[in-house]
């Protein structure tokens, strides 16, 4: 999942059940996180020190 476009995040967040029509894409990763029962912090400077090593969007995240 190294890039992913943000059509590809718009279909997983539909089928996660997210209304994803007006959401930047770090919004739309936050959701899909808080849907997979992970913590909301895509984007947020916390990569490192995150510890959700199972996250799917670990790899693009900073």
């Amino acid at each position: 999942m190294s890039t992913v476009k943000l059509e590809q995040i718009k279909t997983i967040a539909q089928q996660h059940g997210i209304r994803a029509s007006r959401m930047k894409k770090s919004e739309l990763v936050r959701a899909i996180q808080g849907a997979e029962g992970n913590e909301q912090c895509f984007e947020a400077g916390k990569a490192a020190t995150c510890g959700q090593t199972g996250c799917s969007w670990r790899e693009i995240c900073s």
